[in-house]
């Protein structure tokens, strides 16, 4: 079963542009991060940059209207997320509690909506397996996109 743990922390929403945590929290859910794909269970995980460098499109009568960050009316907004395939729900939230999160962070579990459910998941877990083995020099970008300037764009490395 896929979930996606969905990291909440209070104050982000009105975070400046290039704002990271501290090295020291970096350090430890790196180190958690690695324990999930040591594990196994881990598909994926990024870490997002703050609402008020990004952007929401809303769809009113049918035409896109966009909106720049921060987003006032905002009250909690997503820091970063793992997807991860476990057993159960209960495994899930397990892990989720493993992290190690501060005072001001919430983990939202949630399950994975796929066409096909369980069977299809079953039927996909020798394919899905080439996703979980992450490199975990890979998990260390992570830490290295926390680092980078605010402007960075992806792909600027390439030019």
């Amino acid at each position: 079963m896929r979930f996606m743990m969905l990291m909440i922390p209070k104050g982000y929403e009105s975070a400046a542009p290039g704002t990271v945590p501290d090295a020291k929290a970096v350090e430890a859910m790196m180190k958690y991060n690695r324990q999930l794909q040591e594990a196994g269970v881990l598909l994926a995980l990024d870490g997002l940059h703050p609402p008020s460098m990004g952007a929401r499109v809303r769809f009113s009568g049918g035409k896109p209207t966009v909106t720049d960050g921060p987003f006032a009316e905002a009250k909690e907004v997503l820091g970063g997320y793992w997807m991860i395939q476990t057993a159960s729900r209960e495994e899930a939230i397990e892990w989720a509690k493993r992290c190690p999160g501060g005072d001001n962070e919430v983990i939202e579990v949630r399950q994975h909506a796929r066409q096909g459910g369980e069977a299809e998941d079953r039927q996909r877990q020798d394919e899905d397996g080439e996703h979980r083995h992450l490199d975990v020099l890979g998990l260390d970008l992570l830490a290295e996109i926390f680092r980078r300037a605010p402007d960075h764009q992806p792909g600027d490395e390439d030019r």
